[in-house]
Parts: C-alpha cells; structure tokens; sequence
C-alpha cells in the first residue's frame, strides 16, 4: 500500500505527498479559474485510488468520470435527496469511494445536499471511523465568508457541516481537502484548520497577500502568484514540504465532462437567410414537440445502496480461496504482535493504525478475516500489554480481560499494560511508559488519567516505605513489584538546569 503519492515535479524531482500525514494535517488548494486546481484534484484522487477512501463533494458534476476507470460510486443528489445522509452512513460503513454529483441541482439544493452529506459522513458510528479523503471542490460555495447564494438556513446548514469536517472530522477519520477560487470568499473557520497549502495562480492583492501569509513568504513575493502557469502550484506543509516549493502537477488518465473552451471555426455566414433560421423550427423540432424523448429515470435510493453494499471490500474477500479460520486467527495474532513490538507506532491514531492493520492483512491474504475497527482496538491494546504465554493462560488474565471490557476503550490498554506487569510481579513502570500505552506524552493528562482510574477504585498509585511507586488493581487483588526509588529532594534540585549567566545577570 502506497503512503506517499507523486503529483507531479519539483525542479527535477518527484514532488510527494505523505498520505498518512495528509490524514492527519488536511489540505487547502487555492487558484483561479483555469489555474488547474480540477486537474491537481484530479490528480490527487487517481495516485491515491486503492490507498485510502475517497469521497468527493462535486458541485459541476466533472469527478463522475472517476467511476469509469476505478471503483467510486457516482451519486445523483437530486435523486436521493432526502436519503443522502443515510446512503453517506453506508458509505463509510462499506468503505465505498464516492462522488456526490450536484450539478442537476440549484444552489440552494446544493447547499442543503452538501450539509445532508457531510453531516451523515461525521455522524457515522465510532466502529465505522475509517480514515477517508473527503475532497471538496469550489469550497467557497458551501462556506462563505460572507452572505452568498441560497437562503440564510441552506448556508448556515452548509457551513456548519464544513465547519465540522476541517475542525473536528480528523478523529473521525475525515481528512479534508477543500479548494476555492478565492481564500477571502472561503470562510477563516474552515481554512485556518488546514495544515498543507497548494496555492495557484491568482490577480487580486489581498488574495495574493493572504497566499503569501500562509506560506510564511515575503509580502513583496507575493506578486509571483500572477506568473503561474496553468497547473503549476506552491506547496507547503508537513505532509509536503517543510519550505515553500514549486510544483508542476503532472498528467492524469482521466478528465471531466466540461473541458476547457478552445476555438473552432465559424460556419460559413447564411447571409439574408439568418433570420429564417433562427425565427422558424425546424423538422427536427418539430418532430421531437410531437413526439417527446422521455427522459432517462432517475435511480431509486434503494438501487443506491444495493451498488454501494455490492462494491464493499468483503464483497470482493467472497472470491478469494478459502483460509482456514485458524491458520487465520494465528496470522492476525501474529500481525498484531509485530505492530505492538513497533516503537514507532505507539503514538499513531487508531484509524491510521487500523489501516496499517488492514493492509498487512491483505498482504496475508487474510481477505474476510480482518477484524472490524471496534475488535482491532481491543485486540491491539491486549498485544501491545506484552504477556507472555504463561500470564495468557492464568485465570488472573481472564479476570483482568473481562475487567477492561467495562472501561472506555482509550483506558483498557493502560489497565492491561499494569495487569500483566502485577501478574508478572514486574516492577512498576515510569510515566514514560504509562504514557506511551495510554497515548500521551503530556504529565499533566496522565496525572488526570490515573487519577481517574483511582477514583473509579480501578487502580491505586501508592510509595512503599523505600519511596518507590507501586501500582495496585484492587479489584483484581494483585499489584506490582516496586518500581524505582523517587529522587529525594535535594537531588532533584541538583538535577535542575542552571541558568544561564546572562539570565543570573538579569536577577542581579
């Protein structure tokens, strides 16, 4: 599975976006019309096809072509439109890449799908948190700055659900990538949550001025933005570059319905006969008043959601051979213990975790044996507690397992973790590594959580005569062995870095 997508170059090299931090970070892509931001969108969207969920809000209807080279589902609002938040549920469910067409509505149904959708995207349930690119093309239209088209309602529903997607979707697993013509017609709430930036060709000054802030350039380089070629972008943030760089997007398979207008020759003049023509129907009108095409019918919901669940992953798991179930149990269990043994992984968000988990298992040809997102998490959480297979097999074990399957799922790898160091009788840890099962680096916030657990009667911290921390699971009635003596006071005020002579100076 890729994790970085080439999108073109960058004087003379590859130019890479790191789709794990993209997930993380969001991206903004700013240009005039006919500066490229379709064909880098385009672009994105085809390198990053069977790599990660994709999901694209399309407000002219041009990102439907993706469903005839790859495997996205296009969606016509106007024919589901009370429907679109459940048929954007099943989307996330199935994990079903998909282009939401809205051109065959008014701005103000556009406005009101585009809320429905993305409402339905972030409402999803916890265990169908999956990461996901949401791509949302001409962003200005459903976050504005300012009072736009549609009624006050339609824009409020809209920017609310904007708002939600670029502030709080990353712990859903949505990943915004919103592009405008214009950063001052784009909301600030909406553009300041991204961290990567992709700016186009523009004219006005203050949006050449606001390009150049968030690049971290100069006001007086702020005119280069008006000598950008068609398709060639500046780029900046952690999952492209760490300095502002040029980016020529490269070419793509597919492209949109509407193209870019070119110049084709004029018929030759009629003459005195134009008025004729243009006053007087023809047969062919005629004939078609008389007798009407009928027009192609729209498809029903229900045909929506049967394609969506026909598409999911498992549906094409049912074609793979056959594994036996143990042979597969044995092979999960063996990914998940090479994940726990990872270092580098300890401080990784659970989607991008479940991804990795997925891939590996694929590459396994596990197929249909993967693990949902909810029995991932509690199954990681036993891995990375590290007991051995004789702590596996005492009914101590068992009782604590059962114990953390009534805590809340960010605490019951951090009980497992002291569960099996007490049965060990290991000594007890640092916060460094309390931290680290648990998932933060911050002291305050596991101060917090420990204390939360002591309160719950889950857990309790106490000194031994020695001054050194032991860790107690009342409920289970077992504890750990000591664990390392605390510094006495003077000794940590040893340990403390002097200050600098200057800053001595300064108190004198």
């Amino acid at each position: 599975m890729k994790s970085t997508v080439e999108m073109g170059a960058a004087g003379g090299a590859p130019a890479l976006i790191d789709l794990e931090e993209l997930l993380a970070t969001r991206l903004l892509v700013q240009g005039n019309s006919g500066s490229g931001k379709s064909h880098l969108l385009r672009r994105l969207l085809e390198q990053s096809a069977g790599s990660v969920q994709q999901i694209v809000i399309d407000p002219e209807g041009d990102f439907v072509t993706l469903a005839e080279r790859f495997d996205h589902v296009a969606i016509d609002a106007a024919a589901v439109q009370s429907d679109l938040q459940r048929i954007a549920r099943r989307i996330r469910q199935h994990r079903v890449s998909a282009v939401l067409a809205l051109d065959e509505l008014e701005v103000e149904g556009q406005l009101r799908a585009a809320a429905a959708f993305l409402t339905g995207l972030f409402d999803a349930d916890r265990e169908h948190w999956y990461p996901a690119l949401v791509v949302v093309d001409e962003a200005q239209l459903f976050a504005p700055a300012l009072s736009g088209e549609g009624t006050d309602e339609a824009r409020r529903l809209s920017l609310g659900a904007m708002t939600n997607l670029m502030c709080r979707g990353r712990k859903r697993g949505l990943a915004g990538i919103v592009a405008t013509q214009r950063l001052a017609k784009l909301a600030k709430n909406v553009a300041a949550e991204a961290s990567n930036f992709l700016m186009g060709r523009t004219f006005l000054d203050i949006d050449m001025a606001r390009a150049a802030d968030l690049l971290g350039m100069e006001r007086r380089q702020a005119e280069m933005f008006r000598d950008l070629e068609r398709g060639q972008f500046v780029g900046l943030g952690p999952a492209l570059s760490r300095k502002p760089l040029p980016i020529r997007i490269g070419p793509v398979e597919t492209s949109g319905r509407s193209g870019s207008p070119v110049l084709i020759p004029l018929p030759e003049p009629p003459g005195e006969a134009a008025t004729e023509l243009i006053f007087t129907a023809s047969p062919d009108e005629a004939e078609s008043e008389r007798n009407p095409v009928p027009q192609r019918p729209r498809p029903a919901t229900g045909d929506v959601l049967a394609r969506l669940a026909a598409q999911r992953p498992e549906a094409a798991c049912e074609r793979e051979p056959e594994i036996d179930p143990a042979e597969a149990a044995a092979a999960v269990e063996e990914i998940l213990a090479a994940m726990a043994a990872e270092p580098e992984l300890a401080g990784r968000d659970l989607p991008l975790l479940f991804q990795d988990f997925s891939g590996r298992c694929r590459k396994r040809g596990l197929g249909r044996a993967v693990p949902p997102l909810s029995e991932f998490r509690r199954r990681f959480a036993i891995a990375r507690a590290g007991a051995s297979a004789e702590t596996r097999g005492r009914p101590e074990w068992e009782a604590a397992l059962a114990h953390a399957a009534g805590l809340s799922e960010d605490l019951q790898g951090l009980f497992l973790y002291v569960a099996r160091l007490a049965l060990e009788a290991a000594p007890a840890p640092g916060d460094g590594d309390l931290g680290d099962h648990y998932g933060t680096r911050s002291p305050g916030r596991l101060k917090r959580v420990l204390a939360h657990l002591e309160e719950r009667g889950d857990l309790v911290c106490h000194v031994d005569a020695a001054g050194r921390r032991v860790l107690a699971l009342p409920r289970l009635g077992i504890e750990t062995a000591p664990g390392t003596a605390a510094a006495p006071e003077h000794a940590r005020r040893a340990l403390r870095p002097r200050p600098r002579l200057d800053q001595r100076l300064a108190r004198q």
